[in-house]
Parts: C-alpha cells; sequence; structure tokens
C-alpha cells in the first residue's frame, strides 16, 4: 500500500475517496490533532474532504492548509503542534495520479513502522468513530508567510540577484515570495498552480525544462529554479542555460554543509562525485536505499549534516526532515551570491559518466525478481540494500524497482565515456531480458 513516497497511484483505481477515508480514521487512532493540505490536482480537493472526514469522524481536530506546498505541510506539523500531517499530492508524477503522503512532527516522513501501522489499520476497517457530540473541529490556516519567513531567515543576508523561477503549474510559489523578499529579481515560468500541468510535466528534468533553459540562456539571469508539483524538489539551470544535474547539486549543497568527520546521507544510485566533493572537507558518504523517506531517516542520526537524491530532494536536519524545495532555492541563490556563477561552481566537481534510464513493465516485482538471480550468476560484488547493485572495480550499475510507478530505474557509471555506455547497455539489457 506505500511506496517510498507514501501511498501513490491512478485515481479511480489505486487512490480513492474511500482509501483517503480510511487513512483519516486510521491516523485518528493516536492523533488528537492533524495538518492537511494538497497540492493543486483537482482531485486533491474531494481526497482531501475524504481525509478530513475520516479524523472528524473519529474524534481528531483538523488544521486545512488548502493548497500549499508539501514543505509547507511538513513544517507546520510542528507549528500547528499537531500529531501528524497529510499531504494530498502525487508530487512528480502525471495529473491522472494522486496520492497521501504522511508526516511526523519534526518533519520526517511516516517510517516503516509506522507505515506498518497504518496499513494494518487500513486494512483491519476496524475503527471507533466519536460520540456525535465529540467529532473533531476543522480550522483553516495558512502557513505559506511563516514559511517564507524561515526560508528568508535562513539566509545571512539580502542577496540580489536575477532568477528565472519554473513553479511547473505547482504548489510552490511560495519561492518566488522568498527570493523577491531577499532582493532577487524573479522572473516566473509556469507560476499559475493548475494540477493539470499545462506548461510542463511535473517531474522537472532538462527535457521537460527547455523552456527554463532558454529563457535563462537568453537573458541576464544567473541561475534558473524548477520544482515539481508539490514543491519537495528543487532542480536548476547555469547562468548559461546550461542544466544542471541533481548529483553535481548534491556535491555542492553536501560540500558546503558538511565538515570534518560529518557524514551525508545519498541513495545507492548516487554518482561517486559526490563521495570525492565531501571527501575535500573531512566528510563522507553513507548510503541509503532511494526515496526520500529512507534519505530522511539516516539524516536524522546526529553526525549527518545533510541529505540528498539526485532526483532533487533536499534535506537540511537543522531546518527540517522534509525534502525543502524553496529552502534549496535560497540555498542555492546564497551559494551563487558568495562564490560566484553556478557554471563555475560545478565545474570545480570532479565529474564521471553516468547514465540513468526508466524501463516500463507491467510485473516490477517480477521482473526484479528475475534481474536478482541472472545478476547473482554473474557477478560477484553484488549489494542488495535497494534492488541491485554491482560493483565492477571501474564501474558500478543499478537496477531497481521504482517505489511509486510501474518502473525499473537503470544507473551506471564509469570513469570514462566509453565504460560508462558499455556497462549501462549491460545493465539494461538484464531488464529486457527478465521482462520479455
Amino acid at each position: 500500500m506505500f511506496g517510498t513516497s507514501g501511498i501513490r497511484g491512478r485515481v479511480g483505481e489505486d487512490v480513492t475517496a474511500d482509501l483517503a477515508l480510511a487513512v483519516g480514521r486510521a491516523l485518528a487512532v493516536d492523533a488528537d490533532r492533524v495538518v492537511v493540505g494538497r497540492d493543486p490536482r483537482e482531485s486533491g480537493q474531494f481526497l482531501v474532504d475524504a481525509v478530513v472526514a475520516g479524523l472528524r469522524e473519529s474524534g481528531t481536530d483538523v488544521v486545512r492548509l488548502g493548497l500549499a506546498s508539501t514543505p509547507t505541510i511538513a513544517r507546520a506539523v510542528a507549528w500547528q503542534d499537531a500529531d501528524a500531517g497529510v499531504s494530498v499530492t502525487a508530487s512528480h508524477n502525471p495529473p491522472e495520479d494522486n496520492g497521501l503522503k504522511l508526516w511526523q512532527p519534526s518533519g520526517q516522513a511516516f517510517d516503516a513502522a509506522l507505515r506498518e501501522t497504518m496499513t494494518g489499520r487500513i486494512r483491519s476497517g476496524a475503527f471507533d468513530p466519536a460520540p456525535w457530540d465529540r467529532v473533531g473541529d476543522t480550522a483553516c490556516r495558512d502557513a505559506r508567510a511563516r514559511h517564507v519567513s524561515a526560508l528568508v531567515d535562513a539566509v545571512d543576508s539580502p542577496r540580489e540577484l536575477p532568477v528565472v523561477l519554473d513553479v511547473g503549474n505547482g504548489a510552490g510559489g511560495l519561492t518566488a515570495d522568498a527570493l523577491l523578499e531577499l532582493g532577487c529579481d524573479v522572473e516566473t515560468l509556469n507560476a499559475q498552480p493548475d494540477g493539470a500541468f499545462p506548461g510542463r510535466p511535473s517531474e522537472p528534468t532538462a527535457e521537460t525544462c527547455a523552456t527554463l533553459c532558454a529563457v535563462v540562456r537568453d537573458s541576464d539571469a544567473e541561475l534558473g529554479i524548477a520544482h515539481d508539483g508539490d514543491a519537495d524538489r528543487m532542480l536548476a539551470v547555469d547562468g548559461e542555460g546550461n542544466w544542471v544535474g541533481g548529483d553535481l547539486l548534491l556535491a555542492l549543497f553536501a560540500r558546503e554543509a558538511a565538515s570534518d568527520g560529518d557524514r551525508v546521507a545519498a541513495p545507492v544510485d548516487t554518482s561517486l562525485a559526490v563521495d570525492d566533493a565531501v571527501a575535500e572537507v573531512g566528510a563522507s558518504v553513507t548510503r541509503t536505499k532511494v526515496g526520500d523517506v529512507y534519505v530522511a531517516e539516516r539524516a536524522s542520526e546526529p553526525d549527518v549534516a545533510f541529505g540528498g537524491e539526485p532526483s532533487g530532494a533536499w534535506i537540511w536536519p537543522e531546518e527540517t526532515l522534509c525534502p525543502d524545495g524553496p529552502m534549496a532555492a535560497v540555498e542555492l541563490v546564497e551559494l551563487v551570491a558568495e562564490r560566484g556563477p553556478l557554471a563555475d561552481l560545478v565545474g570545480e566537481i570532479e565529474r564521471y559518466p553516468i547514465r540513468r534510464t526508466s524501463v516500463e513493465v507491467e510485473a516490477k516485482v517480477a521482473v526484479m525478481e528475475r534481474v536478482e538471480a541472472d545478476v547473482r550468476e554473474r557477478y560477484d560484488e553484488v549489494n542488495d540494500l535497494d534492488g541491485v547493485r554491482v560493483d565492477l572495480g571501474d564501474a558500478w550499475f543499478l537496477v531497481r524497482a521504482s517505489g511509486t510507478q510501474p518502473l525499473v530505474r537503470v544507473t551506471a557509471e564509469a570513469r570514462d565515456e566509453a565504460r560508462a555506455d558499455e556497462v549501462f547497455e549491460e545493465a539494461r539489457g538484464l531488464v529486457e531480458a527478465a521482462r520479455s
């Protein structure tokens, strides 16, 4: 039921009002107050209503945030003295999908134990409705201004830079508010919230953000920023209009946040360039499963200074354990203002050719079982922390099932282009053979 990013799937099939009602009832078992918000998807309106109904029916008070970014909702759990939070969102998924992601007061997503407890409650269908005169209260609040204030406070001083912000028709408009308050000259793209994502697909990639790259290249902007639908992700474009890969951003953020003896949490599909970058400041990388929930779990440990994923999820534990795209935006602006052009900064990072793709499959569990059996027969150095990761000495590859979509992800990296291509095709061939 729960994947790496909560419950997510096709509306009307995997995600229904009945399911949202059950989630509300299950949360209410041990929660007196819950914060609820949503991204711009039209289906989010009735899913929020269903969650709220389940909570109030069971005697739990609800704070409704309306349309809000996921990091705003996660932060608001503590701000509203609540016991949990619910983001009704499918994040970077297409508009026909939606989902529910659950948050703890620390800003951390529900961990494996909490997800298992919720699953058991939902499947049992057992709940205790409150007496008619003890149903939960509901209140509407706007946490956006407080989030903006937190972002501005995180930066040492005003940063006057020209920036292009591609909101992606999502919930990340507060980034513009924060940047304007910091003194930036902000041009926005796709700023009108629209859950059909008419401007571009919700997931920010080099391909989907081609317009952002062109606008930055043809203007005097010093960088471009892109969010996904719920703004838990942030990716960037340098002042020359070049897309900056997530591994490079991870290396930059991690090197800035970490110091001697610190660890940086990153998933198993992260480039070795990140290891090299943090080693320069005496820090090291600790690998996790892919998924911001796993990165956040590791980031909660006292010696972890930063956590991130190449997909664009960035966690500063001292601020919150939720991936915060707007926070990443202001951090990047500060970094460029202090250190110089983003193109120069990423040019300092040692990089290696890394290849990534996703293969659509009908039965990802069965495909992965066949891939793992094949891999164990062929290779000696196999790590099964998340999918199967094979160390070839001069290269590595990872094959793993997506936690949110019917896809198998393939990643490969080597020290030179030809070897990276060779290993990548080798890994992709394993998946193609397993699905045929």
